[in-house]
């Protein structure tokens, strides 16, 4: 199997392990900076610029948004916790878009509080924002469209006329009417329809729907848009086979779908934006790991003092993250199971995966953990979620996020001795 590359050599992991145990998760920040401009750059033609809203539910973390904030990114929320983060990282509210259903009213009030685009998930929350700010909306609003049957979903979102996100079309349009009544006069529209999505003509396609619609709701409504909201779900390739999405060809694919169904149809100037994040950080983390223990009964074993806390796709989806031996690439390989402790069967980062052959105490990566990484852990078994480094180049790193302590996973439990 081809091996996937590291940035950094064993003696310097080694040396940080020394400083920052395992497990922890580190990320290329020169990486995630030029990664950024080659987004950027595919859709420089938009008119007024283009603007990807890194989906902050990827990579929770203020350092790495400063960073791509500073690159020209905004941030696409989905919670009071993430629009606080944003609000720390320095990001403006004009470059934030709160797209959230089932949604507090105090959270819709904090969106608005830091000029956010909010983007409405249903009819009635037209009704719900109104009231939730005391009587009235923002001049500026957008609204999810679901295209239902006219547009196949992928494994993890699902089906989209099986998902809860989202308007139907009919609406759609009275939802822009009755928002345009109680006083909101720019609009936007959203739709977001596939997660880890490697075609890059799927993009294409929902270009182009949106942009018919536009020219439907002006038809039928009187409105012109001002943005038309792509959504995220650009897949990386978690597998060596795989194949990246070329963002230059999905660019310049849409900019002639735009020119074809906006510029011609005097819809423009129409703005376009995404909210991916999979693509901009997902192949430039990777989690640092240790091996603990080898097992040979039914299957051979090898255990890691990494479990399903610090990286849930695996056991969550069955997905694939590519696994490295530092130091032991042209070792002779052998098939394991990779695990980790928790009581659960489904905590194993591989199954029946031929890796190069690691010795007790041997660090292990696993890959493309700078996406729904980190940020899905969770403390089941009392587990503790790592620390998180930022990397900026052979011995240059930063810790963006300490690694939790006991005294942090207890510090909600009101009980004698537990106070540490």
């Amino acid at each position: 199997m081809t091996e996937k590359t590291l940035p950094f050599s064993r003696d310097e992991l080694e040396s940080l392990a020394q400083q920052v145990p395992t497990p922890f998760h580190i990320y290329d920040e020169a990486a995630l900076r030029r990664n950024s401009k080659a987004f950027s750059q595919a859709f420089s033609w938009v008119p007024g610029g283009f603007r990807n809203h890194f989906a902050v539910k990827a990579l929770p973390n203020p350092y790495i948004l400063k960073i791509l904030h500073e690159e020209g990114m905004g941030a696409d929320c989905s919670s009071m916790a993430e629009l606080v983060l944003c609000q720390a990282a320095g990001i403006p509210g004009d470059h934030i878009v709160f797209t959230s259903n089932d949604t507090p009213a105090e959270e819709f009030r904090k969106a608005d509080e830091l000029g956010a685009l909010i983007n409405l998930d249903d009819l009635s929350h037209v009704r719900y924002l109104y009231d939730a700010l005391g009587g009235r909306l923002p001049e500026r609003l957008s609204f999810r469209y679901n295209p239902g049957p006219l547009k196949e979903g992928n494994a993890i979102i699902g089906k989209p006329e099986e998902a809860k996100y989202g308007l139907t079309r009919p609406q759609l349009f009275e939802a822009y009417q009755e928002a345009q009544r109680l006083g909101a006069k720019t609009f936007c529209l959203h739709t977001m329809v596939a997660s880890n999505e490697l075609n890059p003509d799927y993009f294409v396609e929902t270009a182009r729907l949106l942009f018919e619609l536009a020219g439907e709701i002006r038809q039928r409504t009187g409105i012109k848009l001002s943005e038309v909201n792509l959504g995220g779900g650009i897949g990386i390739p978690y597998h060596p086979s795989q194949t990246a999405v070329d963002l230059a060809y999905v660019g310049n694919k849409i900019h002639a779908a735009y020119q074809d169904l906006i510029e011609r149809k005097d819809l423009a100037p129409l703005r376009v934006v995404m909210e991916c994040g999979r693509v901009v950080t997902g192949p430039y983390g990777w989690l640092v790991t240790r091996v603990l223990h080898k097992k040979a009964i039914y299957k051979d074993y090898v255990g890691l003092d990494a479990s399903m806390a610090n990286l849930m796709r695996p056991g969550m989806y069955g997905a694939y993250h590519h696994i490295s031996v530092p130091g032991k690439e042209n070792a002779p390989r052998k098939v394991y199971d990779v695990t980790g402790s928790l009581c659960e069967n489904n905590d194993k980062f591989a199954i029946d995966r031929e890796i190069p052959d690691p010795a007790i105490g041997d660090l292990v990566v696993i890959h493309d953990t700078g996406a729904h990484g980190h940020a899905m852990g969770f403390n089941y078994n009392g587990k503790l979620r790592s620390a998180e480094v930022l990397w900026s180049g052979p011995g240059r790193w930063k810790v963006i996020r300490r690694a939790e302590t006991y005294a942090d996973l207890f510090a909600t439990l009101d009980f004698p001795g537990l106070k540490t």
